[in-house]
């Protein structure tokens, strides 16, 4: 293997956190916080976010 090669599964787990972040801002949640947790658990900080958080919408 190519030292100067990232492998894919680098780069899919960095933008999951990266969509994780974001998805846990509109739920009211720490983005980064979340951002960290997905980097370590990656698609089970998805699924908790995804099942166990409401997501809320302010009408002004």
């Amino acid at each position: 293997m190519d030292p100067n090669v990232v492998p894919g599964y680098f780069v899919g787990w960095g933008t999951l956190a990266l969509i994780n972040a974001g998805l846990a801002q509109g739920k009211r949640r720490s983005g980064f916080n979340w951002f960290l947790l997905s980097l370590l658990f990656g698609p089970l900080a998805t699924f908790a976010l995804v099942a166990f958080f409401e997501t809320r919408i302010e009408m002004h």
